[in-house]
This record gives structure tokens, C-alpha cells and sequence, in this order.
């Protein structure tokens, strides 16, 4: 029993060290999960991909964002920050915030969101983030059939401005929303359920 324990442990601590070395199948999120990796981190195709260090304007919008959606929201949603969400065994994403379908889960053992509950991800841009948030992750989401995508971007002065993207179901892709592109000021939708947000108030101490 204690050679086997002290067998495991070494191989935890070998695959800590080496998590760059992906396996020739790539990691799965059972496998990584395991790791206990001291950051924050995306599975992309079966690579980790550490997660950037953020500013404060970054969190502020981001738990903002997240705290008007939670007040807002009407059943079955609920809306989380940096919640996983398993695309698949390969890939697991942590949008900035998530709106999904909670019917039928356990919040005491939920770890990711089903991809399938999935209605809205919202990333907020910051340096290190601006083509994944901008190409890759839209693509990613749209490809899986999440509804709704909001991109925020540091606007003028700093403000943030929201970019809201709805799902064209016969493309597959992702396209403006026709209630309102890009939200300034204020941020107003009917979906994934009616909220309005002071954008400018996000930034207030």
C-alpha cells in the first residue's frame, strides 16, 4: 500500500513537471484535473494552455458582468465565473463567464458545464487574450452550438464595450446581434433572457 502511494505520487509530481510534454494522444481533462497544476489553465485539442495573469479592469468587468446576469436571470439559468465547460475529453475551455441551463445538476459535485447547457460565453479581452477571444474561441463556441457570445473590449477612455454575437443556425457561425452589435454606455438584450447593464458603473469602486 505505502509503495504503491509513494509510486503515485512520483508519477503526479513527474506529470507536474512535465506537463509541456503532451502525451502523443494529448491530455485528457480527467488526466489534467489530476495534475494539480499551480495556475489556471484552458485544454485546447489535448494541450494545456495556461491561463494569463489579469488587471484589475479585467475582474472588475468580468465579476460585474457576472453579478448582473445572476440578478437578472430567470429560470432554468444560472451564471458563474470561470466555470470549465467540457466540449470534450480534449478540450475545456473556462469562458470569463458562463450563463447555462442548471436543470438537473448538482451544484455540490458539478464540476464543468455540459456543453449542451451552455446558452451564453462571454470573454473579456485583455493583452495576452485578444486573438483567442477575437478567432479562436468564437469559432470554438459557435462550432459546439453555444447560442450567444459576448466579446468585451476595452473602448474609449477605457469603457468597456460589448460586442454580442448570435449563432446563425444554418451557418453554424456566429453573426452580430440584429437587436444591437456592439453595446456602449448601457447594454441592453433579450437573450439569453431580458437584462440591461450600466456598462460604465462595472468600473465603480
Amino acid at each position: 500500500m505505502a509503495a504503491e502511494a509513494a509510486r503515485k505520487a512520483q508519477c503526479e509530481r513527474a506529470n507536474t513537471e512535465n506537463w509541456m510534454l503532451t502525451p502523443p494522444d494529448g491530455w485528457t481533462y480527467g488526466q489534467v484535473r489530476d495534475l494539480r497544476l499551480p495556475f489556471d489553465w484552458d485544454l485546447v485539442d489535448g494541450a494545456i494552455m495556461p491561463r494569463g495573469m489579469t488587471d484589475q479592469w479585467h475582474d472588475m468587468v468580468r465579476d460585474g458582468l457576472a453579478f448582473a446576469l445572476r440578478q437578472a436571470r430567470t429560470q432554468p439559468y444560472a451564471a458563474g465565473v470561470q466555470r470549465c465547460v467540457l466540449l470534450d475529453e480534449g478540450n475545456v475551455p473556462r469562458p470569463d463567464v458562463v450563463v447555462y441551463d442548471h436543470r438537473g445538476l448538482d451544484p455540490l459535485v458539478l464540476e464543468c458545464v455540459p456543453i449542451g447547457r451552455l446558452a451564453l460565453a462571454v470573454e473579456v479581452v485583455s493583452h495576452g487574450s485578444r486573438s483567442d477571444d477575437r478567432f479562436r474561441k468564437p469559432g470554438t463556441y459557435a462550432a459546439v452550438g453555444v447560442p450567444y457570445y459576448w466579446r468585451v473590449e476595452r473602448g474609449e477612455g477605457g469603457r468597456p464595450a460589448v460586442y454580442e454575437f448570435w449563432r446563425h443556425h444554418g451557418a453554424g457561425v456566429y453573426a452580430p446581434s440584429p437587436e444591437m452589435p456592439v453595446h456602449q454606455g448601457t447594454l441592453r438584450t433579450s437573450v439569453p433572457f431580458p437584462v440591461e447593464i450600466d456598462l460604465d458603473a462595472l468600473l465603480q469602486f
